[in-house]
């Protein structure tokens, strides 16, 4: 009897893509096996629980802050129970930053890491070229750009939370290491400070943008030079892919403190506690995440791997004009969001009022005030939990 699976991704060719061209190779491999993938938007992957998914998709692309949700509700099996030690090893050892570690918790290894990005610098050569000007390396050249009308940068919610952590670190502190307050006053504002700085000269269009949207302008127009911190995406520093080619950078230098920190993102591969063929889920989730596939297959068909094997692969570097090589650093160094049960709430709402705070809607006391109390709920949820 054929076994049919189910899977869901998000809608974009770096989600999609590879993952249809290895469901299709593993059913010719595997005969009487058939996966389909499914996609949803980034929106509707922030708006519909991906707890409710579990009870319809047997695979699950999802983001690491979910997994203190999946500790507690078992809603995807944890993976050590399913695969061997020596494999988890493997994938531990050959991490990019915290990619496979970020969806470990309580414990358990509730995915595999599919996929790796951080926030990360990118820019047209050639415009910049033509205008006699190098890629930036400080952030008052950054600036220099933003007051030309020539940089881009994603401004919705997320994304500015995003990159509010990312100021904060630059600003000396970490955030969340106190149970009531997200960052304490003196660098949330400076903080704060840095980010008016920035976004009080770009487009207000770019307030309604993601990363996807920033690179599509990026490479549709020749309007914007240059992006200083966008969630990176390989298919668009690959020949053929759009209009015209990104070249990729690392985050630039801020004084005396070195360069930048971004928040990682990325997704991880889970495997549904409701799957009927959890044995064949867990296998394909095993083999699509190996080394082999990748550094190969996996990133010629549109991936963006979360295995090291693919990031130092000259192959795979020759594909992407040197995306992996070039923003490998900027990964090892990227920040680990918190991924308590209850976090997702914070996330879902504490980058309003920062956007409201950007665009002159809000002042700047009451934007910290708001994002503590958003934060101090998103904890009440689950008060057992530690900080993690």
């Amino acid at each position: 009897m054929e076994k049919v699976l189910k899977g869901i991704t998000w809608g974009h060719s770096r989600g999609l893509t590879p993952l249809l061209a290895a469901a299709q190779r593993y059913s010719e491999l595997h005969p009487g096996i058939t996966i389909h993938w499914e996609k949803r938007t980034l929106q509707q992957f922030a708006d519909y629980p991906i707890e409710k998914l579990t009870e319809t998709y047997d695979l699950l692309i999802i983001d690491h802050p979910w997994v203190g949700t999946a500790a507690s509700l078992g809603c995807v099996l944890p993976l050590e129970e399913h695969l061997p030690a020596v494999y988890l090893k493997e994938q531990a050892e050959s991490s990019i930053g915290y990619s496979h570690h970020s969806y470990e918790y309580g414990g358990h290894q509730w995915a595999l890491a599919i996929d790796a990005a951080t926030p990360s610098a990118s820019c047209r050569v050639d415009l910049l070229d033509q205008a006699g000007l190098r890629i930036p390396e400080t952030w008052e050249e950054v600036l220099h750009v933003a007051q030309m009308g020539k940089l881009a940068v994603p401004a919705i919610p997320i994304d500015l939370l995003m990159n509010f952590y990312m100021f904060c670190i630059a600003a000396g502190s970490r955030p969340f290491l106190s149970e009531e307050e997200v960052i304490d006053e003196v660098t949330g504002c400076a903080a704060l400070e840095t980010m008016r700085e920035l976004y009080s000269l770009i487009d207000e269009k770019f307030f309604r943008a993601n990363p996807i949207a920033v690179a599509e302008y990026m490479t549709t127009t020749d309007d914007y030079w240059y992006c200083p911190f966008a969630y990176g995406y390989s298919n668009y520093s690959r020949d053929g892919y759009a209009r015209r080619r990104l070249t990729y950078a690392d985050l630039v230098r801020m004084g005396a403190k070195g360069r930048l920190r971004s928040t990682i993102g990325g997704t991880g591969l889970a495997v549904s506690s409701f799957s009927k063929h959890p044995d064949v889920a867990v296998d394909f989730a095993a083999w699509v995440v190996s080394p082999g596939m990748q550094s190969t297959f996996y990133v010629e068909h549109g991936g963006q791997p979360g295995h090291r094997s693919a990031w130092v692969n000259d192959r795979a570097n020759r594909l992407t004009n040197n995306f992996f090589y070039t923003l490998l650093p900027t990964m090892e160094r990227g920040y680990m969001r918190p991924r308590y049960d209850g976090y997702l709430y914070f996330q879902d709402h504490a980058g309003d009022p920062l956007q409201e705070f950007l665009m002159g809607k809000r002042e700047m006391g009451n934007v910290l005030e708001k994002m503590n109390e958003l934060y101090r709920e998103s904890r009440a949820k689950n008060p057992i939990n530690v900080l993690v």
